[in-house]
């Protein structure tokens, strides 16, 4: 387990990662300009949906359907566990206790991508379809998690509504299934002829996003003592528990040990660029501090430094 973990923490994610949050802790005026912020989230998106569906393309059915299943199944899971920590033990109102299950329900694409990079460096393989695993375990969470706190409202059928087409129009969302219906049509020839753009630089592409990503998470930093050490704890034993749950399924699904320390690591992220957005429509009086803090200068920065190595190790442990 030291070995991994290190081996985590000399990669160039986490060392990129550390880097933007050095420039935020010397008061540096290291910035990634906002437009190209965007783009290369646009490019990352689109580039796992591509792949994704190219693997998808190739794989049989009867190889996929049952980790897909388990995926979508953590994905009604793991929102209602979140949900109920944060209403019955941390004591938070159902709006509040809402948008944390949406966050923690939901996904952190970088954190996959991230995850995918570091397997690849320890020679760990792992199963192409995986991108289409982000794809269903997104939607889901969110959805539930939002639907949870209308449940009480005469006009819950037109909020629910109204919730899905939001999360479906969410730019993440239409690029990572944008992306998986192009690669599944035009299959891994047409792959191949954009991967000088999409495949080949996407570690160095992620790497340097992950300098913007430090910044942000340095910025909620002085946050924290404003959210107490009840949800700081909520932000690191939620995500370990929904990743040994993540273990649990991969294995059972008939996934390898790469693929089920993945999903495991899917499962164990927060989202922090679909569910905002979608609770900043759905929940405006939801406290953003809480969910922006936990997920995104807790939960993404534990995951990054230690929670992969420990998704890795649950995944051996479980499959003996």
């Amino acid at each position: 387990m030291t070995d991994l973990l290190v081996s985590n923490l000399l990669s160039p994610m986490v060392l990129a990662f550390f880097l933007g949050l050095l420039a935020i802790i010397i008061k540096s005026d290291l910035k990634i300009p906002e437009a190209l912020y965007v783009g290369l989230s646009i490019y990352l998106m689109f580039a796992i949906g591509l792949k994704g569906g190219a693997a998808l393309s190739v794989t049989p059915f009867a190889e996929v359907w049952r980790p897909g299943l388990a995926t979508l199944i953590l994905g009604v899971i793991t929102p209602l566990l979140a949900f109920l920590a944060a209403n019955r033990l941390l004591r938070f109102d159902r709006t509040n206790a809402s948008a944390l299950a949406a966050h923690y329900g939901s996904v952190s694409a970088v954190t996959f991508m991230a995850s995918l990079t570091w397997l690849s460096e320890i020679g760990e393989p792992t199963e192409g379809y995986l991108p289409a695993l982000v794809a269903i375990l997104e939607i889901p969470a969110i959805v539930l998690a939002l639907m949870v706190v209308q449940m009480r409202s005469h006009r819950k059928r037109r909020e629910w509504s109204r919730v899905l087409g939001e999360v479906l129009s969410l730019k993440s969302i239409l690029l990572l299934f944008g992306g998986l219906l192009i690669g599944l049509v035009s299959g891994t020839e047409g792959l191949e002829r954009v991967a000088p753009f999409f495949v080949d630089p996407f570690q160095g592409v992620l790497a340097f996003f992950l300098i913007e990503m430090g910044v942000l998470a340095g910025q909620r930093l002085s946050d924290l003592k404003r959210v107490g050490i009840a949800l700081i704890g909520f932000a690191i034993v939620i995500p370990v528990i929904h990743g040994f749950l993540g273990a649990i399924a991969g294995h059972l699904s008939g996934m390898s040990v790469g693929g089920t320390a993945v999903l495991a690591t899917l499962t164990a992220s927060a989202s922090y660029i679909a569910a905002p957005a979608a609770v900043r429509v759905s929940l405006p009086r939801a406290n953003p501090t809480l969910y922006l803090t936990g997920s995104l200068a807790i939960t993404f920065p534990f995951n990054i430094i230690f929670g992969i190595p420990l998704y890795y190790q649950f995944a051996r442990w479980i499959a003996g």
